[in-house]
């Protein structure tokens, strides 16, 4: 099964993945993808020699990205900090083949422009006891799929702070993320 990464910032989760399928027989990452010129994902996927490719307007089209996804034989796409809504036609042609991770413990500060500190930052205003992440399946709508898994983490309301939930939520990514891929991958294909 091949898998290409999306994503629009650092790449940190798309590190992660990458380092966690090598060691998988059956499972690759064959490809990155990413809608900014400058994020650091590329370095990610060159540090690991795996091509990389940028979303940009003249190709952020359904029509490109379903070419684009066959040539490099895709058979799942994991979103990892990817901000761009996939258009529809491609989460119908991908259905129940695309997977995202989350900063927030959905429905909860999920939806459009609800991303990395921006959630953090309404965790923080709203003083939330806890927080975490949500593995879930893509479709039209920012954070509304089928919820694969949540993890959560204990915040202390009164001390909490920017820093401290990132790093807390990334250690739940880094550490949850790749292995619910897999689990998922597995049960939706013959690989046992």
């Amino acid at each position: 099964m091949n898998i290409e990464i999306w994503a629009s910032g650092g790449g940190t989760n798309a590190d992660t993945l990458i380092r966690y399928f090598k060691n998988v027989a059956d499972i690759s990452v064959v490809s990155v993808g990413c809608n900014r010129r400058e994020a650091g994902v590329f370095q990610v996927a060159k540090q690991h020699a795996i091509p990389s490719m940028y979303w940009g307007k003249s190709n952020w089209n359904t029509k490109d990205i379903l070419a684009e996804l066959a040539e490099r034989k895709v058979d799942y796409i994991v979103l990892a900090g990817f901000l761009k809504l996939v258009p529809a036609e491609v989460t119908q042609a991908y259905n129940g083949r695309i997977v995202n991770i989350h900063p927030s413990l959905l429905p909860a500060y999920g939806g459009k422009d609800m991303y990395g500190i921006h959630v953090h930052n309404a965790v923080l205003a709203n003083k939330e006891e806890f927080t975490g992440i949500t593995i879930h399946e893509v479709n039209e709508e920012f954070d509304k799929g089928k919820v694969l898994a949540q993890y959560t983490t204990k915040l202390s309301p009164l001390t909490e702070g920017l820093d401290s939930i990132k790093s807390k939520i990334q250690t739940l990514e880094h550490t949850n993320f790749a292995p619910v891929v897999d689990a998922w991958i597995r049960s939706k294909t013959l690989i046992p």
